[in-house]
């Protein structure tokens, strides 16, 4: 009989080491450092950093070239990533952790900003080119593959087509437009919930349409 106990010892103690294996991979995008976090290239960042806190944790472990956390989402184990690279270098953290997990990029999805859409507007592809942005650009050299899912966050246009790009992206939000941002992270939230859950109609249905709310004057 003590052999008995001792093997349901060992199996329990089995499974307590063997955590439910990482499914997905979650990546928001944007540069590290404080003069950085509330520029428009760092509008990834932000929304990734509103869902980890709809799930409870903190994204703060370095690992993978990136700051990381874990999370549940329903029956899914996921990895949250926002690369400590500069923009330009982001596939590094994500080819690494990819090739670490085994994931394919199915199950790799990006949110990133979007200077081709109004500040707040969110879209949704399956897959696709980088669209003129650099972080996206590298991530599918260094995976090689265009085939993730990507999130596409609204920071607005340049106000001239003569506005330095790197100037603008790397410009701080007025309070107005903001607001408009911040306001979307919820519905990312729900998209990200649904993409994992493996409904991608569902998702971008739900957030292609998502329409910014202005700010109601005091």
């Amino acid at each position: 009989m003590a052999d008995i106990f001792e093997l349901f010892r060992q199996i329990s103690k089995k499974e307590e080491s063997s955590p439910t294996p990482i499914t997905h991979l979650i990546v928001g995008l944007g540069n590290p450092g404080d003069k950085y976090i509330h520029t428009r290239h760092n509008a990834g960042f932000l929304a990734l950093d509103y869902f980890s806190q709809t799930l409870g944790v903190r994204i703060e472990r370095a690992k993978f070239h990136a700051l990381c956390a874990e999370a549940q989402v329903g029956k899914h184990r996921v990895l949250l990533m926002k690369p400590q690279t500069m923009m330009n270098a982001s596939g590094q953290a994500v080819r690494e952790a990819a090739d670490f997990y085994k994931l394919s990029p199915e199950n790799i999805i990006v949110i990133s900003d979007d200077i081709t859409q109004a500040p707040g507007k969110i879209r949704i592809r399956r897959k696709g080119s980088a669209g003129g942005h650099n972080g996206l650009k590298d991530i599918i050299y260094q995976l090689s593959s265009d085939a993730f899912p990507r999130i596409r966050l609204g920071v607005g246009e340049k106000p001239h087509p003569d506005y330095d790009l790197a100037a603008w992206v790397l410009s701080d939000f007025p309070k107005e437009e903001q607001h408009l941002l911040f306001g979307a992270f919820g519905c990312v939230s729900d998209g990200l919930r649904r993409l994992i859950d493996g409904d991608f109609d569902g998702a971008q249905q739900l957030c292609n349409s998502y329409v910014p709310t202005p700010k109601e004057k005091e």
